[in-house]
Order: C-alpha cells, then sequence, then structure tokens
C-alpha cells in the first residue's frame, strides 16, 4: 500500500489511522516492510486476514 502526500495529506497519520482501523476490526496483520520515500509517502508491504479465514502459520 502506498500512503502519499496527495491534498497535503500526512502519510503517517494515514499510515497509523489504517493500522487503529484494522485494530478496531479485530483483523490480523503483519507489516513486512515500511519505507519512507524521496517524495514523502510511505510505501508498506502488508499481510493481513481476509474475511474470518483461519490464518493458521500464515501471520505468525
Amino acid at each position: 500500500m502506498k500512503f502519499d502526500t496527495a491534498h497535503d495529506a500526512d502519510p503517517g497519520k494515514e499510515f497509523e489511522m489504517y493500522c487503529s482501523k484494522l485494530d478496531r476490526q479485530g483483523v490480523r496483520y503483519v507489516i513486512e516492510e515500511n519505507k519512507l520515500q524521496d517524495d514523502g509517502s510511505i510505501v508498506v508491504k502488508i499481510r493481513k486476514q481476509y474475511n474470518a479465514y483461519k490464518t493458521e502459520g500464515y501471520l505468525d
């Protein structure tokens, strides 16, 4: 996912809000990579649970 600086957005805050939303919804996720780009945007590689399927070993 890419959190960019379009329309004067704060990518760090957008990323925090996205993670908070996942936490509130009870979605399991793992952040594999988090890179700050030259233009100020943040690129995140994330694995997350979809639907209510079991994630045996996938998110460990």
